[in-house]
């Protein structure tokens, strides 16, 4: 017969399972979490709401793609590896810089000792502004190649220049040449439906990263694929921070118009670009792209000295971060900032306190109107501590402005798809491009400068007399910091 007095027990069983798993969530964090503030932040969760808090750590908090990540790049042996003609050495770059720009050969060596790829000589970067200018340059590059198209987004939308790209990739296709398309799984379903079938049924090879649909897979939704690669015949690269979306065409006067900037690359540093799409494609397919029509032989196109950066919760941990702090450590002049996330954590805020400090000028430009509300206000409450030291906020009218720059002393820059923001610096897979180039950086100078002559100079007065209930409001935003 039942026993009324197991019902009784029901309670205490489960009570006690709760905190078995409220110990061991806890005690994992203890162990793994690297950052203490988030070590912290996730007890503090854990054991306030026990089992909610330990099954949000479970899908949130524990980063599974390390050992797949590196595993699988241990299967990847000897492509696309330098050729020396092109390496730069350290001796290299301390003749390449003007006298006066010499600091800027510890930068060079801090990122020797954080990145996985080489300085390489021989390099044209390019700037190509809005989505006006990019998208014919590359559809016509995509309408040209001859042997291979690797192409990586975070968002390829369901719209009409998703179809654009979509015609190009298909004729590719049918005259021959392999074609290759990832697209991360979440940036993949900003429209409806997913442009990923439309790519399949023209026979494009199309993989998504790290798939959310499935249960067992939806920790992962947290660690996104934001990278922007584009190679063509593997000599010519594209990458920055611009999706594929029609709201980058603001000649069309789109619904959500969207500033952006990207770049065309050529030179040995084009390698560096495809090597990067190869280890994620191969990580999404378990396909390994060799061969020369993948990295066939590169010759010298310019004069700017580059390096790709990857980053991400894997092997490349805070590896942007680490070279974002040398950046500033070295600074001694100038830096330029634009980026349209602003939420840097207190190693950065201190860094960037420690340039104004000894004299140097900082400049961060931000969009006035943000697509993310949230974003926007837990950046205001952080401002004030920069303010306070004299860094200079510009806030740039709309159309909401996507770009992602950084400039250093006039002749260091830094491209690509990272934001100022731990999602970007913790969370994501992201990829960047450092330059030492004088050209470069006044190229890019021009670009910030027009921005902020159409800017609104914030102040730390304005920012301390909002009033009660918006402080308030920006306030607890911030408390969200690191998961915005």
């Amino acid at each position: 017969m039942f026993n009324p007095a197991f019902v009784n027990f029901l309670p205490h069983i489960g009570g006690f399972l709760i905190l078995l798993l409220t110990i061991f969530t806890a005690g994992h964090v203890v162990i793994f979490k690297r950052d203490s503030r988030a070590a912290v932040g996730w007890i503090g969760i854990i054991l306030i709401i026990p089992l909610i808090g330990s099954i949000l750590y479970v899908i949130f908090g524990i980063n599974r793609i390390k050992r797949k990540a590196i595993r699988k790049r241990r299967n990847i042996t000897k492509f696309g590896r330098q050729t020396t003609p092109f390496l730069c050495t350290i001796e290299y770059l301390k003749d390449f810089l003007p006298e006066q720009r010499t600091n800027l050969v510890r930068l060079g060596k801090v990122s020797n000792q954080v990145t996985r790829h080489s300085l390489l000589c021989g390099n044209s970067i390019v700037p190509l502004l809005y989505g006006d200018n990019v998208y014919p340059k590359i559809l016509e590059a995509i309408n040209c190649a001859q042997r291979s198209i690797s192409l990586a987004t975070y968002i390829f939308n369901n719209d009409i220049v998703g179809d654009m790209f979509i015609d190009a990739l298909s004729a590719a296709v049918k005259r021959g040449v392999d074609v290759r398309v990832l697209i991360d799984d979440v940036g993949a379903h900003h429209t409806f439906p997913s442009v990923v079938k439309k790519l399949r049924l023209q026979g494009i090879k199309t993989k998504v990263f790290m798939p959310t649909i499935v249960p067992w897979w939806i920790s992962s939704i947290n660690l996104r694929n934001h990278k922007k690669i584009i190679v063509i015949d593997g000599i010519t690269g594209f990458t920055g921070s611009m999706n594929i979306q029609e709201g980058n065409v603001l000649k069309d006067n789109p619904r959500e118009p969207i500033k952006d900037l990207h770049f065309k690359i050529t030179g040995p540093i084009v390698r560096q670009l495809q090597r990067t799409f190869v280890e994620d494609w191969s990580f999404a397919s378990k396909e390994i792209l060799t061969g020369e029509k993948w990295f066939p032989d590169i010759k010298e196109e310019g004069t700017i000295i580059a390096r790709a950066i990857n980053d991400g919760p894997d092997e490349d941990f805070i590896k942007q971060l680490k070279i974002i702090l040398g950046a500033l450590a070295c600074a001694e002049d100038s830096v330029r900032i634009v980026t349209p996330y602003f939420l840097p954590e207190l190693e950065l805020i201190s860094a960037i306190n420690s340039a104004l400090m000894r004299g140097v000028k900082v400049d961060v430009v931000l969009p006035e109107k943000n697509n993310h509300r949230i974003v926007s206000w837990a950046s205001m409450a952080q401002l004030w501590q920069m303010l306070q030291w004299g860094c200079k906020v510009w806030m740039n009218p709309p159309p909401f402005d996507h770009s992602k720059l950084m400039v250093v002393d006039n002749a260091w820059s830094l491209i690509g798809s990272a934001n100022w923001d731990p999602r970007s610096l913790r969370l994501n897979f992201e990829f960047n491009v450092e330059s030492y180039s004088q050209d470069l950086a006044k190229e890019l100078n021009i670009i910030i400068d027009e921005k902020i002559k159409k800017s609104r100079l914030i102040t730390i007065e304005e920012v301390n007399n909002r009033p009660l209930a918006i402080k308030l409001r920006d306030g607890f935003s911030r408390l969200f910091t690191p998961y915005l």
